[in-house]
């Protein structure tokens, strides 16, 4: 239990790691916690709880709600709602919190725990904390009416989509006329909400894996698998496409011919847009190490600034809110847009693409063109100390290698936070060049640091 949460909340098998007693605990220190503050004002908190579609989230929600209820808090389950849904629900009800059941892209077996705290906001390291120290904790239970209600809160979804249309702000009310999308919702949570606000902004909506049945969530679908919606986007001969995640808080993007859109394209995109109608604050764009050279080099063409984090949209987020940031994201397609919403938003980012597309009557190849991405090779080094990066030989090698790349690519060299591993990255002018100065660092990082040695 000592760091139960990840980057992302507590995730892991369903029914094994996440259980219906971990959920309930977590639940009952959530609440006690992120409560506290509503309760101490004299109103009586609220909480928004809302899941994602896979099968294990019902006898999860259920806990939570429970949990939650036991404290003296009232719940408003929002059922099947993306997690941006969630979070912007927090937000516009002024609930004390929100809880997610999701375990994003992950396949279906597994499920999550996240929490959202007030304004809809991700919860930083010294507040999950605090629910760490409380949980299992003595605490004085709540009675007779002083205990929480459990209601419905059906029109969560329907409030999320009209928000979603209400951020393109055009005076147009149908502002994707004229445009055709093919969009994969990973038979996730965005499997209504997603076409229902593409549709409303105006596009032409063709729909593949949106039949959820609790057991297909990102099966062969969704933002990492890509293969169907390339090819049913040539098959439709849409303008685009666009896949989402399980819980829907990334995009991943598919041009005409099929060829696929990255997050760091995404990005790029909307900052370029941004950056002309003077409303990209500070001028700036949020990445994380992992993004591609190629878009920080783009930013510079265009006059943007980048500023990079760590790997995590928590830590994008973190540098946002701290330094009055507006726009930020991750090569995976999360895309946080401050001025619109909290955390990442997977349907927002695939209505703000295709705005850009139809105010500028352009293609989305034409608009990606604009980031190019230096090949990228990463390999993963297994069976080493991974406290050890700081070797001298390697970090001699790394400095060869980077002073062989010089401006036209970069080495990034990150333990895994949950293996004994360590990711070895190159970026290069070529696919050749990054292969081959990957594997010569992979070489040495395996050499000095193997657990064997």
């Amino acid at each position: 239990m000592s760091r139960l949460f990840g980057t992302d909340g507590a995730r892991g098998l369903a029914n094994a790691d996440i259980t219906a007693r971990l959920a309930l605990q977590l639940a009952v220190a959530g609440s006690r916690v992120l409560g506290a503050a509503q309760a101490a004002d004299g109103a009586r908190p609220v909480a928004i709880v809302g899941r994602d579609t896979r099968i294990s989230g019902e006898f999860l929600s259920a806990a939570t709600c429970a949990g939650i209820a036991s404290t003296g808090v009232d719940v408003r389950d929002a059922g099947i709602l993306p997690t941006p849904g969630v979070a912007h629900a927090v937000a516009a009800t002024g609930a004390a919190f929100g809880v997610v059941l999701s375990a994003s892209h992950n396949p279906m077996p597994d499920n999550g725990i996240k929490f959202f705290g007030p304004g809809g906001t991700k919860l930083d390291d010294a507040v999950e904390d605090e629910i760490l120290a409380v949980l299992e904790t003595d605490w004085e239970r709540p009675t007779g009416a002083a205990v929480g209600r459990i209601n419905r809160y059906p029109a969560a979804a329907d409030e999320f989509t009209e928000h979603l249309v209400a951020t393109l702000g055009a005076a147009d009310a149908r502002p994707l006329s004229g445009l055709s999308v093919v969009v994969d919702c990973a038979n996730g949570a965005a499997s209504v909400v997603g076409p229902a606000a593409l549709r409303q902004a105006g596009a032409e909506v063709i729909v593949i894996a949106a039949e959820p049945d609790g057991l297909n969530i990102n099966d062969g679908v969704g933002s990492t698998h890509i293969g169907n919606l390339q090819a049913a986007v040539v098959e439709h001969q849409a303008d685009l496409g666009v896949a989402f995640d399980g819980d829907a808080d990334r995009c991943l993007a598919v041009d005409a011919l099929g060829r696929e859109v990255n997050g760091d394209q995404i990005m790029g995109i909307l900052a370029i847009g941004l950056h002309s109608a003077g409303r990209l604050a500070r001028g700036t764009l949020v990445t994380t190490v992992m993004s591609n050279l190629g878009l920080r080099l783009a930013m510079g063409e265009h006059g943007i600034d980048t500023v990079q984090t760590a790997v995590g949209d928590r830590y994008v987020l973190e540098r946002m809110l701290a330094d009055g940031y507006s726009l930020g994201g991750e090569q995976s397609g999360h895309v946080l847009m401050l001025d619109h919403g909290t955390t990442g938003d997977g349907v927002q980012t695939a209505l703000h693409i295709m705005h850009r597309m139809a105010a500028e009557r352009r293609t989305l190849a034409d608009l990606a063109a604009e980031i190019p991405q230096l090949p990228q090779e990463l390999v993963n080094v297994r069976g080493v100390d991974k406290a050890r990066t700081d070797d001298a030989q390697v970090a001699a090698e790394v400095a060869a290698v980077e002073e062989e790349l010089g401006d036209t690519g970069r080495v990034l060299l990150r333990a895994s936070g949950t293996e004994p591993l360590i990711r070895v990255m190159v970026e290069a002018a070529s696919a050749a060049q990054a292969k081959a100065q990957a594997q010569r660092l992979a070489a040495v990082v395996r050499d000095r640091l193997s657990l064997g040695g």
